[in-house]
């Protein structure tokens, strides 16, 4: 994504900036290691495929969940401590591991255009969630935020999952992290209190904090905002942008290291109003 410096605010900021790349940097090339990043890639088996709409417009959206054993399991769950979590404050403090693929271009049985989305989750949740209609609405619902996050959609949550129907369009080969998620490392912002009107409080983080970095990722404060909903997320290979709607705050901010756009992932805590961005960081 090309530099378009008409969007930086004031040299304070360019100094900022400067500023967070070099701790950046001392935090996270003091220990250089050959080890790449591990990962695979895998070719997941179809499952269900679940029919919505998107909002306003109303257009067909079909989200494909895949199953595969290379994605980790999720924390054991059982039904009474899923319906004690869908009543609690906050939901989202139980993580399912899945991938959200890229969005692709299909036709329908009506022989209309749609968009599709593929998810892949445990092959042994998958029968979980296949084995319990509380398991499978819930992890619908987390697909379907999960995709609104990432690709800045809202979906209906009218939804339905098709009977003879497991995937729409054809299987693709996805590369996933074949290694647990790391520890993360903290970097404390620099000037925060010189921020410009409306632009949130941020953190980055690395992770792991020795070797090379494999993730870098934003916590942005969000206090006063409702819901991901509200939220605008554009993640560039060096920038990130995000505006909160109607114009609550914006944030335009250049980062050190290349990242992969396609499968970084966001998500807006609501009890803590902090949205977490994490993003690969493209090894060189």
């Amino acid at each position: 994504m090309a530099t378009d410096s008409s969007l930086l605010n004031s040299e304070l900021e360019l100094q900022q900036q400067e500023e967070l790349y070099q701790q950046l940097l001392l935090q996270t090339m003091g220990n250089k290691q050959t080890e790449n990043p591990e990962s695979k890639v895998i070719r997941p088996q179809p499952g269900m495929c679940v029919k919505t709409v998107s909002e306003p417009d109303k257009q067909k959206v079909f989200v494909n969940i895949c199953q595969s054993n290379s994605v980790p399991h999720p924390p054991e769950l059982s039904r009474e401590e899923l319906l004690e979590l869908l009543q609690s404050e906050d939901p989202s403090g139980y993580r399912v591991p899945m991938t959200l693929g890229e969005p692709h271009t299909e036709v329908d049985n009506s022989s209309q255009g749609c968009t599709a989305y593929d998810v892949v989750i445990n092959q042994d949740f998958f029968q979980r969630c296949q084995e319990d209609p509380l398991f499978q609405q819930f992890f619908i619902l987390v697909s379907v935020e999960g995709l609104e996050n990432k690709y800045n959609l809202e979906l209906s949550r009218d939804w339905k999952v098709l009977k003879n129907r497991k995937f729409l369009g054809s299987v693709s080969e996805q590369n996933i992290r074949t290694k647990s998620r790391p520890v993360i490392q903290e970097l404390q912002p620099q000037g925060s209190s010189a921020a410009v009107a409306k632009k949130p409080e941020f953190t980055l983080l690395v992770e792991p904090p020795a070797g090379d970095p494999e993730y870098l990722i934003a916590e942005i404060k969000l206090p006063g905002v409702p819901s991901s909903r509200s939220l605008v997320l554009d993640v560039g290979e060096d920038r990130l942008v995000l505006t909160a709607r109607p114009s609550l705050f914006h944030l335009d901010i250049f980062h050190p290291f290349l990242v992969d756009q396609v499968n970084s992932m966001a998500q807006y805590n609501k009890s803590t109003e902090i949205l977490t961005v994490t993003m690969p960081v493209v090894s060189s």
